[in-house]
């Protein structure tokens, strides 16, 4: 994971510095987010966010970027974002859970109801709530549509 702030960093470091931003303030109100979002060139970037956002107070963000095979279908890229993000919020929610930092996890889509995606978004917000998260579509879904989006480009 790479973050502005803090430049390249393991899983276990990514985990120790939320762990640390979260109590330097253990009173506020946190928002955790997992999105994704994608860019196709003659390869798809897929940019992972997790994003830590003390509410009223900033944030802190770490992201991942990786190349695969081109995917075209707008369904399939959704999905296969959907897909990243979740596995990356399981991963996190254990580890956050056993450090006893509880706030939940949402899910941020890069969709919204006025796009090519708005019709999917009934089985992806179905899926995410299946899984446990809570999830956020445009134009509440500054994770993947805002952050991960600056990154794909």
């Amino acid at each position: 994971m790479y973050s502005p702030t803090y430049g390249k960093v393991n899983y276990k470091e990514m985990i120790d510095i939320i762990k640390s931003f979260i109590n330097k303030s253990p009173n506020s109100i946190y928002n955790i987010s997992v999105g994704t979002d994608s860019q196709n060139f003659d390869y798809t970037k897929v940019v992972v966010v997790v994003a830590v956002h003390r509410v009223g107070h900033g944030g802190i963000f770490f992201y991942d970027i990786k190349t695969v095979k081109k995917i075209s279908g707008i369904s399939q890229k959704l999905f296969y974002e959907t897909s990243n993000s979740l596995s990356v919020a399981m991963k996190l929610s254990e580890v956050l859970e056993k450090e006893g930092i509880d706030f939940g996890i949402s899910i941020h889509v890069d969709a919204g109801n006025n796009g090519q995606t708005y019709k999917l978004i009934p089985e992806i917000v179905g899926w995410i709530k299946a899984c446990g998260f809570g999830c956020e579509t445009k134009p509440n879904s500054y994770a993947a549509s805002s952050i991960a989006d600056k990154y794909t480009k």
